[in-house]
Protein backbone atom coordinates (compact mmCIF):
# COMPACT_ATOMS: atom_id res chain seq x y z
CA UNK A 1 0.00 0.00 0.00
CA UNK A 2 1.74 3.31 -1.20
CA UNK A 3 0.85 6.62 1.50
CA UNK A 4 1.92 9.87 1.38
CA UNK A 5 4.08 10.79 4.29
CA UNK A 6 6.04 13.63 5.08
CA UNK A 7 10.18 13.17 6.22
CA UNK A 8 11.87 15.72 7.62
CA UNK A 9 15.84 16.36 6.32
CA UNK A 10 18.52 18.60 7.17
CA UNK A 11 18.97 21.90 4.83
CA UNK A 12 21.45 24.78 5.18
CA UNK A 13 19.23 28.16 5.55
CA UNK A 14 21.46 30.61 3.95
CA UNK A 15 20.15 33.70 3.01
CA UNK A 16 17.28 35.67 4.09
CA UNK A 17 15.33 37.98 0.89
CA UNK A 18 14.05 40.86 1.38
CA UNK A 19 11.61 42.67 -1.18
CA UNK A 20 10.01 45.72 0.28
CA UNK A 21 7.96 47.87 -1.93
CA UNK A 22 8.56 51.42 -0.70
CA UNK A 23 6.80 53.02 -3.47
CA UNK A 24 7.63 56.99 -2.94
CA UNK A 25 8.08 56.56 0.57
CA UNK A 26 11.89 55.58 0.76
CA UNK A 27 13.52 57.32 4.27
CA UNK A 28 17.02 56.91 5.21
CA UNK A 29 20.21 59.51 6.82
CA UNK A 30 23.47 58.88 6.37
CA UNK A 31 25.20 59.61 10.36
CA UNK A 32 28.68 60.50 11.20
CA UNK A 33 30.94 58.66 13.35
CA UNK A 34 28.88 60.16 16.51
CA UNK A 35 25.63 59.18 14.88
CA UNK A 36 25.30 63.19 14.11
CA UNK A 37 22.75 63.13 10.82
CA UNK A 38 24.50 64.64 7.94
CA UNK A 39 21.57 64.55 5.14
CA UNK A 40 19.61 62.10 3.26
CA UNK A 41 15.73 62.19 2.56
CA UNK A 42 12.36 61.90 4.64
CA UNK A 43 10.74 60.40 1.23
CA UNK A 44 11.12 59.83 -2.43
CA UNK A 45 12.73 57.05 -4.60
CA UNK A 46 15.18 54.44 -3.84
CA UNK A 47 18.55 55.69 -4.31
CA UNK A 48 20.31 54.09 -7.45
CA UNK A 49 23.34 53.09 -5.07
CA UNK A 50 20.84 50.52 -3.10
CA UNK A 51 21.48 47.22 -4.66
CA UNK A 52 19.15 45.13 -6.78
CA UNK A 53 16.76 46.36 -9.87
CA UNK A 54 14.64 48.06 -7.73
CA UNK A 55 12.95 50.53 -9.84
CA UNK A 56 13.17 53.72 -7.29
CA UNK A 57 10.34 51.76 -5.90
CA UNK A 58 11.97 48.53 -3.89
CA UNK A 59 14.17 47.67 -1.37
CA UNK A 60 15.84 44.73 -2.07
CA UNK A 61 18.20 43.01 0.25
CA UNK A 62 19.88 40.01 1.04
CA UNK A 63 20.81 39.26 4.35
CA UNK A 64 23.19 36.49 5.23
CA UNK A 65 21.49 34.13 8.15
CA UNK A 66 24.73 33.43 9.69
CA UNK A 67 26.27 36.73 9.97
CA UNK A 68 23.38 39.51 9.38
CA UNK A 69 25.54 41.14 6.39
CA UNK A 70 23.87 42.11 3.76
CA UNK A 71 25.42 39.64 0.63
CA UNK A 72 24.09 42.01 -1.94
CA UNK A 73 25.55 45.44 -1.03
CA UNK A 74 28.29 47.45 -3.18
CA UNK A 75 30.47 50.21 -1.84
CA UNK A 76 28.07 53.51 -2.83
CA UNK A 77 30.67 55.73 -5.04
CA UNK A 78 31.76 58.93 -2.57
CA UNK A 79 29.48 61.14 -5.01
CA UNK A 80 26.35 59.02 -4.53
CA UNK A 81 26.75 59.18 -1.12
CA UNK A 82 27.61 63.69 -1.46
CA UNK A 83 24.36 63.54 -3.58
CA UNK A 84 22.27 61.86 -0.91
CA UNK A 85 23.32 63.54 1.78
CA UNK A 86 22.58 66.50 -0.60
CA UNK A 87 19.03 66.04 -0.26
CA UNK A 88 16.38 68.26 2.08
CA UNK A 89 16.99 66.80 5.62
CA UNK A 90 13.86 65.86 7.72
CA UNK A 91 14.36 63.49 10.39
CA UNK A 92 12.18 60.36 10.06
CA UNK A 93 13.38 58.37 13.07
CA UNK A 94 15.63 58.98 16.05
CA UNK A 95 19.24 58.03 14.82
CA UNK A 96 20.33 58.43 18.73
Amino acid sequence: MEISQTKLVPVQAKTLLIHLKVSDGFCAHILDENRKELGGQDDGYVPDFMPGEHYGDYVILEVDIDTGHIANWRKPSKEAIEAFIARRVVACGDFR
